[in-house]
């Protein structure tokens, strides 16, 4: 059995974790509670700020990571510089 956590569980609530944890946490998240597509999504956590780049494939998904990822135990803010994929904008 792989160690890799690759689901969010709720042990992951632990709201003192290291800022690496904390955005590992915060990807795991949004691709658990929304279903988004998160293979072009990169995740900074500085204490308890979050900051989400890259980008994703519907405008949609946009708000949706970033609600998912304000509600995580430990963040505080986030700031959402997500765009949606230039493949996607002229369909």
């Amino acid at each position: 059995m792989s160690t890799d956590k690759t689901f969010y569980s709720h042990r992951d609530d632990d709201p003192h974790l290291t800022d690496d944890d904390l955005a590992e946490k915060v990807l795991r998240f949004i691709r658990y509670a929304t279903f988004v597509d998160t293979s072009g999504i990169s995740v900074m956590a500085l204490g308890g700020t979050v900051v989400l780049s890259g980008n994703v494939p519907e405008e949609a998904d946009i708000a949706s990571a970033g609600e998912a990822a304000a509600s995580v135990i430990g963040v505080s803010s986030v700031e959402n510089r997500l765009t949606v994929r230039p493949d996607k904008i002229d369909d």
